[in-house]
């Protein structure tokens, strides 16, 4: 019995001390702040200053953040009756509404209203290092209870409210909800209260707005979680956007994804909006942990869409490329209403229902009337023209060596695009291509590529419009030539035979055609190029070179020769060299032999690769000749014929004794009225040649006075030369005087008696003995006589 009493003694204790523990309000863990999360523009602005915003009432926030036509001022009287509760004023540091703007994070949302359950600018600000636990005075909410139906106590309720007119058929606005809530197991069980609610003014239930998609249930942390292990499964974690673990961006531990709350109205209707966020307390009052919402500024729209072929809202600018139509519909379509299409400021005519064709860039509105609504439904949006540039898919080949081994895509953009200026994006992923993010590549002119890749290439005109095509990369090693004759050292006019190597096919710089052998008559010296050709058509950097040398034809100095009868002559086959041989007619085997007959001589050289035979005639030569004498003051003057031999004029030499020989054809010393022999032959040769002269000397003056000096005329010395004749004649030509081996001499008179001085004029000839020569001579004599 005492064990029994002391049972349920422990068990009341135990019950009572569970009851204890679960209306005890939570204990909020202090945050634990890192270097990150107090770094400056770490978080959001809410109710900071250096924003007008911060200043705004209830309606302006509602009018010109909230709503997305809040510029257009005939919206005035469509907004109304907006309020907050608590309603604490604009300058209350503590008020649980105002207005955030996301600063330098990356919040989804850039602006708009915040209603917290504690102090909004707990919010963000700065890294806070407590718990969002904060009192903001506000009771519960009974059309809050209502919209949830759940059991519990409400308290630190925050409202926004307003009535409004929409001017379409269904209204939608973004937002988030962020909580403290998202702390350890506490989504398990704990969720505080939020609800977007709307209704007519006219009268009717609150619908709640705050639902997610697909009847998935109220927006709310126990309903948006991730698995919290040990405690409950997770649910709808796909609306989940993660732990604030930092914390960074706001206070809170935890937000929702960005979600869309969307309801059906009438067009000009009049309806209440109400926004509530309250703290929940499944056993009792629990003002730890506060919740916020985030309404996105500009995304509340009450007013007239646009929407494309889809049914998709469109935004207020559109990118159209090639003047493609594009399918304008305003998002309302009543009966009732009345449409206006513009262009620009313009009217377009017959544009009278909510669909228009756009086929120009430019800015298209649309005004929608509603009966006995002075303020027409506006919506605009601005198409932005551009033009695709021209596009095909390519192979770009890299030829690689030891330097480059890397592609430049630069050098494809021409292969794959004519358009001048066109902006080339290259992918390495087909779905990053197709979304044409920032995943392309970068170091296009460094790109490491592999043989037989695919690169996907988005081609713009530097704006939105482009195409996609694809770059078939190529890699080969560029191949290295090489070339080989059958024989590199050839006789003028024989053939030589070349293979070339180190690739598939090949560039003849000397030949066309591809192959790999080519054959060539050559007739001098010549260097062979070829380059080799990959398989995938890389040329190599340098021709392979290779020279043929052609031996030089050979050749010989030998020429038909003349030479004196008697003499010899030397007879060079030439081109001596060390391969070199000779073969005479003579049976010679040296490059020279000694002619000594007149005749013809062949000779055979081979050089050891080549052959030829040479033919000499040696001939005899003609002999020279005296073909002029001249004799003045004792100096004999020698003129010769110089017959060639070989085509070459030869020097001579001369000789009066044909002992003494000299190459001077001028002797000094002579005695005058002397026979002498002239000899004249080719030096160095029995060539030679001679005549006989007589060193006639005649004085000018004869004075026959018997002084004994040139007392008369004598030419008594040619008197023993063969037809020996001559003659004095006067001035007149009347022959005063007549030459003979009788008389061979004058003394001035004719016929015994003297003749008068004046100047006579000789003339006589003789005949060498030997030579048979004529020999002529002519002159003047003065004669003076004295009377």
């Amino acid at each position: 019995m005492k064990k029994l009493l002391l049972f349920f003694l422990l068990l009341l204790i135990s019950v009572n001390k569970y009851n204890a523990q679960i209306s005890e309000p939570r204990q909020p863990q202090k945050k634990i702040l890192s270097a990150e999360s107090k770094k400056s523009g770490a978080f959001i602005d809410v109710n900071a200053a250096g924003y007008q915003e911060t200043n705004f009432s209830p309606l302006q926030l509602v009018k010109d953040v909230l709503i997305s036509s809040g510029s257009n001022t005939c919206l005035v009287p469509n907004v109304t009756n907006a309020t907050v509760t608590p309603n604490s004023a604009v300058s209350n540091n503590n008020r649980s509404w105002g207005y955030f703007h996301r600063g330098t994070t990356n919040f989804p949302f850039k602006d708009g209203i915040v209603l917290s359950t504690g102090f909004a600018r707990n919010a963000g600000n700065s890294a806070y290092g407590g718990t969002l636990s904060d009192n903001n005075t506000g009771g519960s909410d009974p059309d809050l209870v209502a919209a949830i139906g759940v059991a519990g106590t409400f308290t630190n309720s925050a409202i926004l409210e307003f009535d409004f007119v929409p001017t379409t058929s269904q209204i939608k606005f973004n937002y988030l909800l962020a909580s403290e809530e998202y702390n350890g197991s506490y989504p398990c069980r704990y969720a505080d209260g939020f609800a977007l609610l709307l209704k007519p003014v006219s009268g009717g239930p609150y619908v709640n707005m705050a639902v997610l998609p697909g009847g998935a249930g109220p927006v709310s942390v126990t309903n948006i979680r991730p698995e919290i292990p040990g405690s409950c499964a997770a649910s709808n974690a796909n609306y989940f956007a993660g732990y604030n673990t930092l914390p960074i961006e706001t206070n809170f531990r935890g937000r929702t994804v960005p979600l869309t709350a969307v309801a059906t109205v009438i067009p000009g209707q009049a309806y209440h909006f109400k926004m509530v966020v309250a703290d929940f307390g499944p056993y009792g009052a629990d003002t730890s942990f506060d919740t916020a919402v985030f309404l996105e500024g500009g995304s509340f729209n009450i007013g007239v869409e646009l929407l494309d072929n889809t049914g998709a809202t469109l935004p207020s600018e559109i990118n159209v490329c090639d003047k493609v139509p594009t399918v304008l519909t305003a998002s309302v379509n009543d009966p009732t209403m009345t449409f206006q299409w513009f262009y620009g400021t313009n009217p377009i005519p017959g544009a009278t229902t909510n669909t228009i064709t756009a086929i120009e860039p430019g800015n298209y509105t649309v005004e929608v009337s509603v009966p006995g609504n002075p303020c027409p439904g506006k919506a605009s949006v601005k198409i932005n023209g551009g033009s695709t540039p021209t596009g095909q898919d390519a192979t770009y080949r890299l030829c690689s060596t030891p330097d480059i081994t890397t592609f430049d895509l630069n050098g494809a953009k021409p292969l794959m695009s004519p358009t001048p200026n066109a902006t080339f994006h290259f992918y390495e992923n087909l779905a990053d291509a197709q979304a044409k993010n920032a995943n392309f590549i970068t170091n296009v002119a460094n790109y490491n590529g592999t043989d037989g890749q695919i690169l996907h290439v988005v081609i713009s005109d530097g704006g939105f419009c482009s195409i996609l095509v694809k770059l078939t990369l190529q890699r080969e090693v560029t191949p290295v030539a090489g070339l080989l004759p059958d024989r590199i050292r050839v006789c003028a006019g024989e053939s030589v035979t070349l293979t070339a190597s180190g690739g598939v096919s090949y560039e003849w710089v000397n030949f066309g055609g591809n192959g790999n052998t080519q054959t060539a008559t050559v007739f001098q010296t010549t260097t062979f190029e070829v380059y080799a050709i990959g398989a995938k058509g890389c040329k190599s950097l340098k021709p392979a070179k290779f020279t043929v040398e052609v031996i030089p034809a050979i050749s010989t100095p030998l020429e038909d020769v003349e030479m004196c009868i008697g003499d010899s002559i030397i007879l060079d086959a030439g081109g001596a060299g060390l391969n070199y041989t000779y073969l005479w007619s003579t049976g010679a085997t040296t490059q020279t032999i000694n002619a000594t007959k007149l005749g013809i001589y062949k000779v055979l050289i081979k050089n050891g690769i080549c052959q030829d035979e040479f033919t000499v005639k040696v001939q005899a030569a003609a002999s020279p000749y005296v073909t002029a004498l001249n004799y003045e003051s004792n100096t004999l003057t020698v003129t010769a014929a110089n017959p060639m031999i070989n085509n070459i004029p030869v020097n001579l030499e001369y000789s009066l004794d044909g002992v003494l020989w000299q190459d001077s054809n001028v002797f000094t010393g002579l005695l005058d009225n002397t026979n002498y022999t002239v000899r004249v032959r080719t030096k160095g040769t029995s060539c030679s040649g001679s005549i006989e002269f007589f060193t006639l000397q005649i004085n000018n003056i004869i004075t026959p006075n018997q002084d004994g000096v040139n007392d008369f005329l004598d030419l008594t010395s040619l008197k023993d030369f063969k037809n020996f004749t001559g003659s004095i004649y006067d001035r007149y030509g009347v022959e005063v005087f007549r030459f003979s081996k009788e008389t061979p001499v004058w003394n001035g008179t004719v016929g015994g008696k003297k003749l008068p001085t004046a100047t006579y004029w000789y003339k006589f000839n003789f005949e060498y003995n030997k030579s048979k020569v004529q020999m002529n001579r002519s002159g003047w004599i003065m004669l003076k006589n004295r009377e």
